[in-house]
């Protein structure tokens, strides 16, 4: 019996002297600056740097022999400073970039030709059917967007059916547009003072089509590329899309629009023939 317990231990420290020494000779030492650079991250864990958490963003930054291409949208700037301080580089000049719901198909201009009675998830609905519309390509409404965000930057509206951006809240992650099904978000440049112009419609079918499924789709009839001196607006499959790096918001496509698929958002109000005309008389 003593015996028996005796060349179980022999047997469990050699063991354990071998896995200590295998251990030891294979052993993988981490760069101390990944911890470094993990601790100056938000914890987000959100995916929206391309990685697999702030832990692989850590390390592809350390590892990498420059910061280009490499952001956290969520830090911004100011984090990736830090972030080069830490490895003796120079952080990468970051464009601020939200989220944007290309989908203008509110509940007064898609009638609906059925009704919905299943799980109230768009993934399941996409899965099933095209939706309660005409229009196969736009959005379902059953706010999936606003379950995937975890900053709390989306909300759908109840009156229009449509999910709205908080300018404020959204670090644009990309979080929604990985469960979006209809794929009508997308992620864009902020712009200057955060304005933007987009094209609100991913409608891909042709003009006729488009417009007698939704009033507000674009029928790709090419005036807005008429009138872009800055070869931003391009048509592919008869939809309309606006390069925001071209854009220089000069808002001459969007007036020319004739069924308001083109946006302009936070822009000081037009002003009006009028109000022009009235404040020369006065003067």
């Amino acid at each position: 019996m003593y015996i028996a317990i005796l060349l179980i231990s022999v047997t469990g420290a050699i063991a354990a002297f071998i896995l200590y020494f295998l251990s030891k000779k294979f052993e993988v030492k981490e760069d101390p600056r990944i911890a470094q650079v993990t601790a100056s991250l938000p914890g987000a864990n959100c995916g929206g740097c391309g990685y697999p958490g702030c832990g692989g963003f850590a390390v592809a930054c350390v590892g990498a022999a420059t910061l280009e291409g490499l952001t956290c949208p969520v830090g911004g700037a100011d984090m990736m400073n830090s972030i080069a301080a830490i490895l003796g580089q120079v952080a990468d000049v970051s464009v601020p970039k939200i989220a944007v719901v290309r989908c203008n198909g509110n509940n007064n201009v898609r009638a609906r030709t059925n009704i919905y009675d299943g799980v109230k998830s768009c993934a399941i609905a996409s899965a099933l059917y095209s939706g309660e519309t005409g229009c196969s390509f736009g959005c379902l409404g059953w706010g999936d967007c606003v379950e995937a965000c975890t900053f709390d930057a989306i909300r759908m509206n109840e009156q229009t059916g449509l999910p709205e951006i908080s300018e404020d809240k959204c670090v644009a992650c990309g979080a929604c547009i990985k469960v979006c099904p209809k794929k009508i978000i997308e992620i864009r440049k902020k712009g200057p003072k955060s304005r933007r112009i987009l094209v609100s419609c991913v409608n891909k079918d042709k003009g006729g089509i488009a417009r007698k499924a939704c009033q507000n789709a674009c029928n790709g009839c090419t005036k807005c590329i008429k009138v872009c001196t800055f070869d931003a607006i391009t048509i592919v499959q008869n939809m309309a899309y606006i390069d925001d790096a071209k854009c220089r918001l000069c808002r001459k496509c969007v007036p020319i629009c004739s069924t308001g698929s083109i946006h302009e958002l936070n822009f000081p109000p037009r002003k009006s023939l009028e109000n022009i005309n009235s404040k020369k008389n006065e003067e």
